[in-house]
């Protein structure tokens, strides 16, 4: 699949750039945000719905979105939830070109010849300490009510795309949403990954986490949520980064 940021042979051959440049904004707009309704795309990007249906026909043609029935978490309103456009494999894949193969690699070496999965998910551990320096200095810095939001742009500043907002119910706590992830690819094969740094927002906020969705697992985000609680237990290795039954 060519790359979100290349325009086709028929746009450069008639000039129509524009549509070009229009499609990648909705489609980069879907990797800041998350699955997206017509809607919503609409408001973010001050266009049309017809405009945006049209973009996404093109690029649900292309392999870099698809349509998904909206996941709803809590209780159900009545009628029948929106579509939502996200990310396909092939789109997140155009916009960050990684060495997920090597990194695949590696890991199956660890497992087969350094210690099996206890290695694996210590190299996991000592991946996400070194990369949590920044995290934790946002999230001390900040008052306990606004510490999710911290730990937000500092995710944010480090290509996950992160955002924080009251969960359905929202005297229970908060969900922390990763509308991207640079190592989605090799978490799918090493869940660990996502274990580790489920652990790691437990002690960086103080409380228990549950991961509710992973975008390793097929889902359009990946969905943390934040109990409103001062306990601070580690989070289950058995359940981190894997979706609940």
């Amino acid at each position: 699949m060519k790359n979100v940021g290349e325009p086709s042979q028929e746009e450069l051959a008639t000039g129509t750039r524009t549509d070009h440049s229009t499609r990648n904004r909705v489609a980069r707009s879907v990797l800041d945000h998350g699955p997206s309704t017509v809607a919503d795309l609409a408001s973010r990007l001050g266009l049309t719905q017809a405009a945006v249906r049209r973009h996404l026909d093109t690029l649900v043609a292309e392999n870099v979105v698809e349509p998904r029935e909206q996941r709803i978490y809590g209780a159900r309103t009545r009628g029948r939830p929106a579509k939502v456009f996200a990310l396909t494999s092939c789109g997140r894949d155009a916009f960050d070109q990684s060495y997920d193969s090597l990194a695949v690699d590696a890991l199956r070496w660890i497992e087969q010849n350094a210690g099996g999965e206890t290695a694996v998910a210590a190299f996991a551990r000592a991946r996400i300490e070194a990369q949590a320096a920044p995290y934790r200095d946002a999230v001390e810095s900040a008052p306990p009510e606004e510490r999710a939001e911290a730990l937000a742009k500092a995710l944010s500043a480090d290509g996950y795309a992160a955002t924080a907002r009251s969960a359905p119910t929202p005297q229970q706590g908060e969900q922390l949403c990763q509308h991207h992830c640079p190592v989605a690819h090799v978490a799918e094969r090493y869940p660990q990954l996502c274990e580790a740094e489920t652990e790691i927002f437990s002690r960086l906020l103080g409380t228990h986490v549950q991961r509710l969705a992973t975008i390793a697992h097929g889902d359009g985000v990946c969905t943390t949520f934040i109990p409103r609680s001062t306990t601070t237990p580690s989070a289950s290795a058995s359940t981190a980064g894997r979706n609940p039954e």
